[in-house]
């Protein structure tokens, strides 16, 4: 079964229903909604997006950020657009208390504000040096090529379970020393933290998270206790403005890692299959040159995480919109990244794009995505690993989305992998 790419938005733009909700899970669990993106950019338009109480807040809801430049212009400006305000995440579950809003507030790196962010970035980004990075490459090629291969063997499969989430999972895994019988709970807590809109996931996503920070804090505390050369040895013993991580804060990277190193190379890795599957000479492209820049354009065309949100600090102003003090604005990179005032020719999947100024890794700025270059060498082992054991690879069945606010993820696809 050959799977239907997006399809470009017509020319002929929809107009926006009232009360039209883009963090709705629903909506996500069904498709992107590239044309109301792009009925966005082509209107210019800041889109005041309701939201019902039960997503976390009692603000009413948020303003969408369709255009690339506004996404860019607030994920630089950290002193004007706060993740510590409400937090980056654009909706949460009902139920979500004040006091757990807090512990994401004051713990996650992705929610801590300049100037207490650079000096915590500046420890954590000891681990994702080209030098720590380029001491992995070895273990995980050998590792994507194992995982091609025995899916290869299997004849057919869940391409996301069997090979999509392992190499993710084995990288976070081996930079931070989790023990090889452990990493199957990492990967299974990850889910459950982040599945509190799916109903496949039934776990309280605090009690996963909790399992996490609890896991990752014994880690810590034995590191040390018991120096060794490895990362989180670093991380603790670090003296970095006369301090290394707690084992609090090392416990909240680590469940920041599952989430921002895991579930989302696992989907970009997911949705490039779908891309090369649905244009067989992009495949045919990578089996014979594998470019460089193809890690890049599947992050672009996956973007794994559809949205974050900033508070203004202060009245404002973005796209000749107004925007008041303590107002929620959404940072749309799934619309960002198709901008037609950017790129050329954007629902047309090329895995040699270049220039190719996606803002799939959180835009620039503070919150740049610390793990960006070990996701694209995720990408690439991964897809050279396929590309050489299974170039048959084809879909028997339809994708399973995630229902989620905020992810764009696949749970399921089915093929067969010769």
């Amino acid at each position: 079964m050959t799977p239907e790419p997006p399809q470009p938005p017509q020319p002929r733009l929809p107009t926006l229903p009232d009360g039209f909700d883009f963090t709705d899970p629903d909506l996500i669990a069904e498709r992107i909604p590239h044309e109301e993106f792009a009925a966005l950019r082509a209107t210019r338009s800041v889109y005041w997006n309701p939201q019902p109480a039960a997503s976390g807040f009692d603000d009413g809801g948020l303003w969408i950020l369709s255009r690339h430049a506004d996404v860019r212009e607030a994920s630089i400006n950290a002193d004007l657009y706060s993740t510590h305000a409400n937090t980056a995440i654009v909706r949460f579950y009902e139920g979500m208390s004040t006091e757990g809003l807090e512990v994401q507030r004051q713990n996650m790196l992705i929610n801590i504000d300049p100037p207490e962010h650079t000096k915590l970035r500046k420890i954590v980004q000891r681990g994702f040096t080209p030098r720590a990075i380029g001491t992995l490459e070895d273990a995980l090629r050998a590792r994507a090529e194992r995982i091609a291969a025995d899916a290869a063997a299997r004849g057919e499969g869940d391409f996301v379970t069997e090979v999509a989430t392992e190499l993710p999972l084995q990288a976070i895994a081996e930079l931070i020393g989790v023990a090889q019988e452990d990493r199957a709970r990492l990967f299974d807590w990850s889910n459950e933290m982040l599945g509190y809109d799916d109903p496949e996931y039934t776990v309280d996503p605090t009690v996963a998270a909790a399992e996490i920070l609890g896991y990752a804090m014994v880690l810590a505390g034995e590191r040390r206790a018991d120096r060794r050369a490895d990362i989180v040895s670093k991380l603790v013993h670090a003296d970095i403005d006369g301090r290394g991580l707690t084992d609090d804060e090392f416990g909240f990277f680590v469940i920041l890692l599952s989430v921002a190193g895991n579930e989302t190379t696992r989907n970009a890795i997911t949705h490039g299959m779908l891309a090369f599957l649905a244009n067989p000479d992009q495949w045919d492209l990578y089996k014979h040159q594998r470019p460089r820049t193809a890690a890049d354009e599947i992050v672009r065309w996956a973007t794994p995480v559809i949205a974050f949100q900033r508070t203004a600090t202060a009245d404002t102003e973005i796209g000749g919109h107004p925007i008041r003090r303590g107002e929620r604005v959404g940072l749309y990179y799934s619309s960002a990244n198709f901008d037609e005032d950017v790129f050329d020719a954007p629902f047309t999947f090329d895995i040699t794009r270049d220039p190719n100024p996606h803002l799939g890794f959180g835009g620039t700025g503070a919150h740049y995505c610390l793990g960006a270059n070990l996701a694209r060498l995720e990408i690439g082992l991964i897809f050279d690993a396929i590309a050489d054991h299974m170039p048959n690879i084809r879909q028997t069945g339809p994708p399973e989305r995630f229902r989620s606010s905020w992810i764009n993820g696949i749970k399921h696809l089915p093929v067969r992998y010769c």
